[in-house]
């Protein structure tokens, strides 16, 4: 049957809605009475431990993921202690040789500015004498 029919026919609706809200038990003995305030409460907790169970889900992938990508970096040679210090000394001592070549540009365009400097005063007298 579908949802409509129940829409469409209000007289049917209405005993639906009687029904639920009153307590389903057969027997007085036979436990809680059920409700629609129950079962909206139930819904609401079973709501919130999938929410709380999905985050859990997300936190063990991502763990897994990052134990996984560990263990294939380590088997792919890849991530070798030993290439990995090689390396970081090789960026050091290239690191050391820029400083050291930016020095002496430094120390040779200062050069260049008193070369220029001296030309431009010895062309200005020359070209007073003239």
């Amino acid at each position: 049957m579908d949802r409509t029919f129940l829409y469409r026919h209000r007289d049917l609706l209405e005993c639906l809605h009687t029904a639920g809200s009153r307590a389903a038990s057969t027997s007085p003995g036979a436990g809680p009475a059920v409700t629609i305030t129950s079962l909206q409460a139930d819904l609401a907790n079973a709501n919130a431990r999938a929410t709380r169970l999905s985050v859990r889900v997300r936190q063990l992938e991502g763990h897994l993921s990052r134990h996984l990508g560990d263990q294939a970096w380590r088997e792919s040679d890849f991530g070798g202690s030993g290439d990995t210090t090689e390396l970081q000394a090789a960026i050091t001592r290239l690191e050391q040789h820029n400083v050291e070549l930016a020095r002496a540009l430094e120390e040779h365009q200062a050069e260049l500015e008193a070369a220029r400097a001296a030309n431009r005063d010895l062309t200005r007298a020359l070209n007073q004498r003239s």
